[in-house]
């Protein structure tokens, strides 16, 4: 219980600060944290773990996710041998999207560089890739977590899903598409998102409804 209210103290401050950023960004004001952090980037430029990054950011773009959640739904189809957790996946992520774009639209940040090769259009606050795939990978390492045979095989799992996910959201700042601040808006957003969809299936699995399909298969 301690942990908890701790944990939600915590995002409760994160979110106070992307206030705060959203705000700034809108009406033009770069946040205090992006001002050092500018100049690493600039270093990283044209080397080898820039062109790592690169490829890693493939995993968090439309063209990679939009497959991958498809055969992923069917995925927990078989596995639940259930509508709702499929339905869920998906429905996440689009919700996701939406209020990314939302976001975006209402800020009106523009990228400190642009890069079609790396789907990285239009404006900045929050990342897209950070946000979107907090949510589908964090699901999925939910949904197939609670399928794996042991406790060390799912932190296994969930551990590399987490490990994925920060990779993918660095990805964005290391390439110089977005700025830190987009960077951590789109991880907390997406934290936020990914625990309301947890919450919601696990009030779906302890209600009377899915009691009574459970005990009449």
């Amino acid at each position: 219980m301690r942990n908890k209210k701790i944990g939600i103290i915590f995002l409760t401050i994160l979110l106070v600060i992307i206030g705060i950023w959203s705000i700034q960004v809108t009406i033009g004001i770069v946040p205090l944290t992006d001002r050092p952090t500018r100049e690493f980037v600039d270093k990283l430029s044209n080397t080898t773990i820039s062109d790592l990054f690169r490829n890693i950011t493939e995993l968090g773009s439309s063209t990679f996710l939009i497959p991958f959640v498809i055969v992923i739904a069917i995925v927990l189809l078989l596995l639940y041998k259930h509508w709702f957790p499929a339905l869920l996946f998906v429905s996440s992520i689009v919700l996701t999207h939406v209020l990314n774009v939302a976001i975006k639209m209402a800020t009106t940040r523009e990228r400190p560089s642009i890069s079609v090769e790396a789907h990285a259009e239009g404006y900045s606050f929050p990342s897209g890739h950070s946000m979107i795939p907090m949510v589908c990978y964090g699901l999925v390492a939910y949904f197939i977590g609670k399928k794996l045979p042991s406790s060390t095989a799912k932190i296994a799992f969930q551990s590399a899903c987490g490990l994925l996910v920060l990779l993918i959201g660095i990805s964005r700042y290391v390439i110089n598409v977005h700025y830190l601040t987009d960077v951590i808006a789109g991880f907390t957003l997406g934290f936020i998102l990914l625990m309301g969809s947890v919450y919601i299936h696990k009030k779906f699995e302890h209600s009377p409804t899915r009691d009574v399909e459970k005990s009449n298969p």
